[in-house]
C-alpha cells in the first residue's frame, strides 16, 4: 500500500483518487477551497438553486465505468441521470430556428430536413458520416491510452476525411473546422452550428483542426444528459462519496506550498499548515502555472508542453417568477448576429465581446432548482476572453456590463425575459479563477489531433518520478468527459507502472 497525495479536489482528481483508493493505496487529498468538485460549482440564494459550472453532460459511460470499477453500486442509484430531449433548440442569426432531437443521428437529420430543407440535411448527414470516422481514427490515442513519446504522430495527422473540393485548377480540402462549414456544408446556418460546438469550449472555429468535428459527434452518438435533483453539482457530490466510501481522506481548506523532490523522485507535498506529508506518488490537478510553482520550476521537460491560456466562461444565473412553459427547451442556443465580428472580438488582438453573442440558455425541467412551482431558474452562458485580456477595467465591472449583453440575446429565446426578472448574479472569469485555481480563469479544452500539436496536452506523466498530472489541464484535455478519462489513466500508471495501455 502506497501513500498518495492528490493535490486538488476537482473531477479528474477525485476520480483518480477513488480509483487508487480501491487499488488499495492511502489517498489523502489536499484542497485549497472548503468543497469539492472544482468547476462544477452551485450557488443558492432565495430558493433558487444554480449550477455555476457545466449544466449538460456529454458521455455519461465515462462516469458509470467508474462507479463500475469502484464499487458494487451504479452511478443511476446516486444520481437520477436523465436524456434532454430535444437536446438542443437553435435560433439562428436570419431568425430560422430547429429542434434538435437527442443521440439520434436520423431524428436529427430529419429536423434539419423539416427546417433547413433536403440538401442542408443531406450535408449535415454525410458530415456526421465523417465525424464518426474521426472519432473512430482518434478515440483510443486520445482519449484511452496514456499519450506516448511517440505522440508527434497525432500532431502530423489531421485525421478528418475531408472531402476534395475541386475549383478551376485547384482542389482544396479542409483543414479548419470553419473551412469544413464553408466547404463542406455550404449553409451559414449549419456552420453557425458546426462552430458553436467549437466556441462552447473555448476554441475558434477558424484556426481549430477539422476533426474538432468529434465534439458534435459525441453529442449527437451519445446524447446529452442532465442530472435530475440539483443539476450536475449532484454528479460531483456522488463521486465525493464514492471516494468517501472508499476511505479517501480530504483535508479541505488546506493550500499545498510545494511538491518535494528527493534524488529525482517525489518525496511527498508540504502545505502551510504543517510539516512535510511523505507520499510515495503525488497527483496534481492544478493548472500547469500552479504546479510550475509547487514544483520550483523544475517540472519542464521532453514533450508537448503544458497549454496555458484561452477563453473563459461567462455565466448569468437568473431568478424569474412565473413558471416554466411546458414544452419548453433544456437548451436553446441563440447563434451572434455577426460571426465573424464575435469571431475578432474572442481571439483578435483586442479580445472583448461581441454585441450580440452566442448564448446558450439553459431551462431546467427541475422542481429542485426553485422554490415553488411558479418560479423558473435560467442560466445564460457564452464565452468571453480570460482574465487580463483586452481592459484595463475591473473584472467585476466588465462581467456585469457582459451580463447585460447576454440577457439582451436571450429575450430571443425567452420572450419576456425582463419582465419576469427578479435578480440576477454574475460569474466571469474571476469566479472560475477562484474554483478552479487557474489564474486567468481560463478553461482547456479537450485535445485533439493535427495542428502541429498545439491541442495537445502535456502527458500524465512527469520528468519527475512517482509526479503524475491529471484534469482538464493534462491529457486528454478539458470537459467533463476527458476530466473522468485523465482519472482513469492516472491510476492505471501508478497502478500498472509505465507498461499501462489504457482501458480495454
Amino acid at each position: 500500500m502506497a501513500r498518495i497525495a492528490v493535490i486538488g479536489a476537482g473531477m479528474g482528481a477525485m476520480a483518480a483518487a477513488a480509483r487508487l483508493a480501491v487499488a488499495g493505496h492511502r489517498v489523502v487529498v489536499y484542497e485549497r477551497t472548503g468543497t469539492y468538485g472544482g468547476a462544477l460549482g452551485r450557488r443558492e440564494r432565495d430558493g433558487f438553486s444554480f449550477d455555476t459550472g457545466p449544466g449538460l453532460l456529454p458521455l455519461p459511460a465515462v462516469w458509470r465505468d467508474l462507479f463500475v470499477k469502484t464499487g458494487k453500486e451504479p452511478l443511476e442509484s446516486r444520481v437520477e441521470l436523465v436524456q434532454v430531449d430535444p437536446s438542443s433548440r437553435h435560433v439562428f442569426a436570419d431568425g430560422t430556428e430547429v429542434a434538435l432531437p437527442n443521440a439520434s443521428r436520423a431524428g436529427v437529420v430529419a429536423s434539419l430536413d423539416a427546417a433547413l430543407g433536403p440538401t442542408a440535411a443531406g450535408r449535415w448527414g454525410d458530415f456526421l458520416v465523417r465525424a464518426r470516422e474521426t472519432w473512430d481514427r482518434t478515440r483510443r490515442p486520445l482519449l484511452e491510452e496514456p499519450l506516448w513519446p511517440d505522440w508527434e504522430v497525432l500532431a502530423e495527422r489531421e485525421p478528418y476525411p475531408a472531402v476534395p473540393h475541386k475549383r478551376l485548377l485547384r482542389t482544396r480540402r479542409a483543414g479548419t473546422l470553419a473551412e469544413v462549414g464553408a466547404l463542406e456544408l455550404r449553409d451559414p446556418r449549419l456552420a453557425a452550428l458546426l462552430e458553436s460546438h467549437a466556441l462552447a469550449y473555448g476554441l475558434d472555429p477558424r484556426t481549430a483542426p477539422a476533426n474538432a468535428a468529434v465534439l458534435p459527434y459525441m453529442e449527437y452518438a451519445f446524447g446529452m444528459w442532465y442530472v435530475r435533483g440539483g443539476g450536475l453539482r449532484e454528479l460531483a457530490r456522488a463521486v465525493y462519496e464514492r471516494c468517501l466510501a472508499r476511505r479517501v481522506e480530504f483535508r479541505f481548506g488546506t493550500e499545498v506550498t510545494s511538491v518535494v523532490e528527493k534524488d529525482g523522485r517525489v518525496a511527498g507535498v508540504e502545505s502551510a499548515e504543517g510539516p512535510l506529508e511523505e507520499a510515495e506518488f503525488v497527483v496534481a490537478g492544478v493548472a500547469p502555472d500552479v504546479l510550475d510553482r509547487l514544483c520550483g520550476g523544475a517540472r519542464a521537460g521532453s514533450g508537448v508542453p503544458p497549454q496555458r491560456g484561452g477563453a473563459s466562461r461567462l455565466t448569468v444565473l437568473l431568478a424569474l417568477r412565473g413558471a416554466r412553459p411546458e414544452g419548453t427547451a433544456h437548451r436553446t442556443v441563440v447563434h451572434a448576429r455577426d460571426r465573424e465580428a464575435e469571431l475578432d472580438g474572442l481571439f483578435g488582438a483586442a479580445p472583448g465581446m461581441a454585441a450580440r453573442p452566442t448564448v446558450t440558455v439553459l431551462r431546467p425541467d427541475d422542481p429542485a432548482l426553485v422554490p415553488d412551482a411558479d418560479h423558473e431558474a435560467v442560466t445564460l452562458s457564452a464565452t468571453v476572453p480570460a482574465l487580463g485580456a483586452g481592459t484595463d477595467r475591473s473584472a467585476t465591472e466588465v462581467s456585469a456590463q457582459w451580463a447585460e449583453r447576454l440577457i439582451d440575446v436571450a429575450e430571443r429565446a425567452v420572450p419576456g425575459l425582463r419582465d419576469r426578472l427578479l435578480w440576477h448574479e454574475v460569474c466571469g472569469p474571476a469566479a472560475v479563477a477562484a474554483a478552479t485555481g487557474a489564474a486567468d480563469g481560463a478553461i482547456p479544452a479537450p485535445a485533439l489531433a493535427g495542428a502541429a500539436g498545439r491541442l495537445l496536452h502535456a502527458a500524465n506523466t512527469t520528468h519527475t518520478e512517482g509526479l503524475f498530472t491529471v484534469g482538464g489541464w493534462s491529457h486528454p484535455g478539458g470537459g467533463l468527459p476527458h476530466a473522468g478519462m485523465s482519472g482513469a489513466l492516472v491510476a492505471g500508471l501508478v497502478v500498472e507502472g509505465p507498461e499501462f495501455r489504457g482501458s480495454q
